[in-house]
């Protein structure tokens, strides 16, 4: 399992956007590089990204080798009813990972 932090205000204000900032510690291993024996290391990035805001997607990322290790992602958004914020990521070893936040709108 793979260290998250998610920073998402806890109270916004309707219809006014706010910050999501997203940290992920993960090894982004390009499979490229070779270990001490010469054999390629495999690749092993997280490819898929997905944002969702209640029942509804709001952002969708492909991620690709040339993405750092550890990717700090950052974006905006608006919300018009208080609701859950769930980002869900997939890496090449098929391993699928969520976290969620709650943001109440005033």
């Amino acid at each position: 399992m793979v260290r998250v932090l998610l920073n998402v205000p806890r109270q916004v204000r309707r219809n006014e956007p706010f910050d999501v900032k997203l940290l992920i510690s993960h090894p982004m291993e390009s499979g490229q590089r070779r270990d001490a024996v010469g054999l390629a290391i495999p690749r092993d990035i997280i490819n898929l990204l997905v944002v969702t805001y209640g029942n509804e997607e709001v952002l969708r990322m492909d991620l690709f080798p040339a993405i750092a290790a550890n990717p700090f992602l950052a974006f905006s958004m608006t919300a018009v009813a208080s609701g859950t914020l769930s980002i869900t990521f997939t890496d090449d070893h098929g391993v699928t990972q969520s976290e969620t936040a709650t943001v109440e709108v005033v």
